[in-house]
């Protein structure tokens, strides 16, 4: 049957998950960091979606389509069965955010600074709520392990991402970050990498991205020796 139903660009969509609240009948979900409809029978074409997504990505359309079932979108077994019927999502790709704990007296290692989750600059969306006013973290892959240091005298205060730009793909790096900054409006950026040379190609990526952005600010770089010591 030819009906009105949700249809997304992915072109457009950067899978920032503001969507899918705003679905009461599930028929949204984040697939390989796409918003994807997950079945026609669960989607009621009415369009309550619409307007969520800052991209612009979400649209009505009229096409051939299965009829809406409500009586399997109000399901409970359906709805876990949504959920766990995932094959490309990863719960390490949820969007969730908490308050820090205050640091320890006297810059000691105490509770966990993180304020966010993913970390990840392969999974972060990068209109994620946690990056817009933010002052970013960039942290290179092995950081947070060599510096005991690291929750209270870097990351208290600050948005995170993690990368390696010796052992992943730098090209989807450059992408994400150009597009966090200029998405959101970033009000510091710092850079802590280990003092190998091969770390020094993210701070290339980071100011390469500032450049693409149209974005000026000053970049602060924290170096980390392979002992563990600040420099």
């Amino acid at each position: 049957m030819k009906r009105k139903i949700v249809e997304i660009d992915e072109a457009k969509c950067n899978g920032c998950g503001q969507c899918i609240p705003n679905c009461a009948e599930g028929a949204l979900q984040i697939v390989n960091g796409k918003a994807t409809l997950s079945s026609g029978v669960f989607c009621d074409g009415l369009g309550a979606c619409l307007g969520r997504c800052p991209q612009d990505a979400i649209r009505i359309v009229e096409r051939d389509a299965p009829a809406f079932d409500q009586a399997a979108a109000d399901a409970p077994a359906a709805a876990a069965h949504r959920q766990e019927a995932k094959p490309h999502a990863c719960p390490g790709e949820r969007i969730a955010q908490r308050r820090a704990a205050p640091p320890a007296p006297g810059g000691a290692t105490g509770a966990s600074q993180l304020t966010h989750w993913p970390v990840q600059l392969h999974l972060v969306p990068a209109a994620a709520p946690f990056f817009q006013g933010a002052d970013l973290l960039i942290a290179a892959s092995c950081v947070p392990f060599a510096y005991a240091g690291f929750h209270p005298a870097l990351l208290a205060g600050k948005a995170l991402v993690i990368a390696c730009p010796k052992l992943d793909r730098t090209e989807p790096y450059l992408e994400k970050l150009t597009a966090i900054f200029t998405q959101n409006d970033i009000r510091s950026v710092t850079v802590a990498v280990m003092e190998v040379p091969c770390c020094q190609g993210l701070v290339k990526l980071v100011r390469q991205a500032l450049h693409d952005s149209g974005k000026k600010m000053p970049i602060t770089v924290e170096v980390i020796g392979v002992n563990g010591e600040r420099k």
